[in-house]
C-alpha cells in the first residue's frame, strides 16, 4: 500500500509507534528520504514524498499532490491492545474520527486521520462469530433485521 506524503521521516516516524519495521529507505541526491519501506507482519506500506519523486508530469500526478490524501480509502490494521493504539494514535496528532466501540460483526473498533491524511481503523475481535454469522448481525445492526 503506497501512501504519499509531505514528510516522509515524519510518517514513517508515526507508522512506527503502530508496530511497523523499516525495511529500507531511498534519499534523493541531498540525503532526505523520497521513500521509506515499511512492514508490520504481512502489512507493507511504501511512503512515498508528495514532491521529488522521479515520476512522470501527468495529470494524476498533479492531482495526487494537490490532495486530498487517501480520500475514500480505508486502512484496516489488527492489533492486540486496541486501548493502547488509541492512547498512541491520540497523543500523536491524530483526529479520531470514531471513539472505541464494539460492532455487530464481533470486533471492537475506533477510526482516525493520521496527520498526513490517511484513515484508519484498528480493529481486535471482541467475540468470535463465524463470517456469515458477522454479516447478518451486520445486516440487522444497519438494516433493522429487513432482507
Amino acid at each position: 500500500m503506497g501512501l504519499r506524503v509531505a514528510d516522509v521521516t515524519a510518517a514513517a516516524d508515526l507508522y512506527r509507534g503502530l508496530g511497523f519495521e523499516e525495511m529500507g529507505r531511498v534519499p534523493d541526491a541531498d540525503g532526505r528520504p523520497v521513500f521509506i519501506l515499511l512492514e508490520r507482519g504481512e502489512v507493507r506500506l511504501l511512503v512515498d514524498a508528495l514532491q521529488g519523486m522521479p515520476f512522470p508530469d501527468t495529470e494524476r500526478e498533479r492531482r495526487i499532490r494537490q490532495g486530498p490524501r487517501g480520500l475514500g480509502v480505508t486502512i484496516g490494521l489488527r492489533v492486540n491492545d486496541l486501548e493502547a493504539a488509541y492512547a498512541y494514535c491520540l497523543g500523536n496528532g491524530c483526529e479520531i474520527t470514531c471513539e472505541p466501540m464494539n460492532e455487530a460483526w464481533g470486533d471492537r473498533i475506533f477510526e482516525c486521520v493520521d496527520p498526513f491524511g490517511y484513515l484508519w481503523e484498528f480493529f481486535t475481535p471482541s467475540h468470535d462469530l463465524e463470517p456469515a454469522a458477522g454479516l447478518a448481525a451486520t445486516r440487522d445492526a444497519w438494516f433493522g433485521g429487513r432482507s
